[in-house]
């Protein structure tokens, strides 16, 4: 009995440590300069793109219907796919009546490989800059389209609820703001 109390101390001990290494991987990419960086922001339900310290785009999302359902914090592209299906209402890629539109750009938020969170496009133009989502960040489908084109896999994104502006917020993170390329 006192073996087993043991092996599932040192398993649980395991897991927090590496739990808290991702969570520091994370947030560390954030925290670097010259390179490229996506702030959601769902104070204004916006999301900004840098790239090499320059403000690229900042376009209209929407996030969660409830504070829950879209949560903060830094996290990182870890897939990008092309006309993703959806696959709880048996709906291909592509197919118009598709939800998640033509992109899907995957977040490891709670350390999910990239399948239950992400940036992705949508079927319902409307929804854009309003709190409707059961918690992914979608986007006009022309605006996905050009980001899924601009950003790679280990993209770090954050995810915040503030009414400072994108360019106090790149400071707040450590992020190098150059200037505007837009």
């Amino acid at each position: 009995m006192k073996k087993l109390f043991k092996t599932m101390t040192v398993l649980a001990l395991l897991i927090i440590l590496l739990s808290g290494m991702t969570a520091g991987k994370s947030e560390a990419a954030s925290n670097t300069t010259n390179q490229d960086l996506i702030i959601i922001n769902k104070y204004y339900n916006k999301l900004a793109y840098y790239h090499n310290g320059y403000l690229e785009m900042v376009v209209p999302v929407a996030t969660g219907k409830t504070w829950d359902k879209t949560p903060v914090g830094f996290y990182e592209i870890v897939n990008k796919v092309k006309n993703r299906p959806y696959y709880t209402g048996k709906i291909p890629g592509g197919d118009p009546r598709n939800p998640l539109g033509k992109r899907w750009l995957g977040l490891n938020v709670n350390g999910t490989p990239g399948n239950t969170y992400a940036i992705h496009g949508n079927n319902n133009e409307s929804s854009i800059g309003k709190y409707v989502s059961q918690g992914c960040i979608r986007m006009h489908n022309i605006d996905i389209e050009e980001l899924y084109g601009k950003v790679q896999v280990g993209t770090p994104a954050t995810i915040t609820y503030s009414y400072k502006s994108f360019k106090e917020l790149t400071e707040m993170y450590g992020y190098e703001f150059k200037g505007y390329n837009m």
